[in-house]
């Protein structure tokens, strides 16, 4: 087994900005070797890969030897031989140039300086480690590594068991269903996957929400912020309220990753004020998002006048596309 840590990683507490790291890179990798023969075998390498649960930093790349005699390979299929290497630079597996991480085809110098396939075209060819060219001579070794290595997703500590290539790590991290989730509950801490959150909720904070059932519309108030609990299936929605001039600005959110596995939600708001004839409805779809923000929204947002406010509102909350009347 050839297991691959990265020290100075994070601990699988959530997403992370990769490119603002720090960049410390070290000359050499260290590497240490243990073999073990017999006259009488006959090995046939093979790559296997996992990833360890210790560390999202961390790739495993394992080396099974295969034994001819039907007898003994039971026996050593438990004493194959490892090989430990230890990444101590978290940028190794990254592109040197534009800081991302490297994706085959990957290339490099007659100095053995590596770029990425991208980047070549962007520096025209030139290396700009020694002005040699670049992106004419392939780098087997490096596009062997990345191919056959496997990382654990960074959200591993709220039950995600995905194994991806190297390089398609961010990418996952943007879609992951357990990617974590915060309590909108004022002063609670509380960060989990999202199935999890809504456990909290309803054993935390039981009588800080409203329940609701899908397609039924309840009351609510416009002055202050709502927050909603499904009373079978347990999805914690939020209505937030943010004040301007004249007017109040609206956010309906589902609080749950953009994961295709959580779905969508829609919702239907009716407002029919006192001093005026009429109805307010506003139909739409709904986001979902991790946390909370405390800031007024730039776009995904309605808008009702204040006067509006004065009477009664309901709104009703369904899965897929709204529809129906409040």
């Amino acid at each position: 087994m050839a297991r691959f840590s990265v020290s100075g990683g994070d601990d699988g507490e959530g997403s992370s900005n990769h490119q603002s790291r720090k960049r410390q890179r070290l000359p050499s990798i260290d590497e240490d070797e243990e073999t073990a023969g017999s006259s009488d075998e006959e090995e046939d390498d093979r790559l296997i890969e996992s990833t360890s649960d210790d560390s999202d930093r961390e790739v495993v790349i394992e080396e099974a030897r295969r034994i001819s005699d039907p007898v003994t390979s039971q026996i050593a299929s438990t004493k194959d031989s490892s090989l430990s290497v230890t990444l101590l630079d978290p940028d190794v597996l990254d592109c040197p140039i534009c800081c991302e991480p490297l994706k085959i085809p990957i290339f490099q110098c007659d100095n053995g300086h590596l770029a990425c396939s991208v980047c070549c075209a962007k520096v025209r060819n030139i290396c700009p480690s020694c002005t040699l060219p670049v992106g004419y001579i392939r780098c087997r070794a490096m596009e062997k590594v990345i191919e056959t290595s496997r990382v654990s997703c960074p959200n591993a500590k709220y039950g995600c068991k995905e194994k991806m290539l190297y390089g398609d790590r961010f990418s996952h991290e943007k879609l992951c269903a357990f990617a974590p989730c915060s309590c909108p509950v004022l002063n609670c801490n509380y960060t989990g996957y999202y199935k999890d959150l809504n456990s909290h909720v309803r054993a935390k904070h039981k009588d800080e929400v409203i329940p609701f059932v899908w397609d039924v519309s309840v009351t609510i108030r416009l002055d202050k912020t709502t927050i909603l609990q499904e009373e079978k299936d347990g999805e914690v929605m939020v209505v937030q309220v943010f004040r301007g001039l004249h007017v109040v600005y609206v956010v309906v959110s589902c609080l749950a990753p953009s994961a295709q596995e959580v779905g969508t939600f829609s919702y239907y708001l009716v407002t029919v004020p006192l001093a005026v004839d009429g109805s307010l409805v506003l139909r739409s779809m709904m986001k979902n998002t991790q946390k909370l923000s405390n800031e007024q929204p730039e776009d995904g947002f309605m808008v009702i006048p204040s006067y509006m406010l004065s009477g009664s509102s309901r709104i009703l909350l369904g899965r897929g596309r709204a529809y129906g009347h409040a």
